[in-house]
């Protein structure tokens, strides 16, 4: 899945803020929700706009992006 099949970042929806895609939920909401120690399940209860399969798409993506052979080179040149 693509991230534009995840998110929408347009200036006219929460003031160009991603969102969870067809809906007006900021992504980030979803990452304070688990840094809080919220269920994703329970994420989802507060959100119902957004669709499971998104919310673990994005974190799948996230995972992909922290995981990268090229994020770690870039850190360490940076280092």
């Amino acid at each position: 899945m693509k991230i534009s099949e995840l998110i929408t970042i347009d200036k006219e929806i929460q003031n160009g803020t991603p969102v969870f895609k067809n809906t007006r939920v900021p992504v980030q909401s979803l990452f304070w929700h688990i840094e809080s120690g919220v269920s994703i399940d329970d994420f989802l209860k507060d959100f119902p706009s957004v669709a499971k399969e998104q919310a673990i798409q994005l974190l799948t993506f996230s995972e992909k992006i922290f995981t990268s052979p090229e994020l770690i080179q870039l850190y360490e040149s940076a280092a």
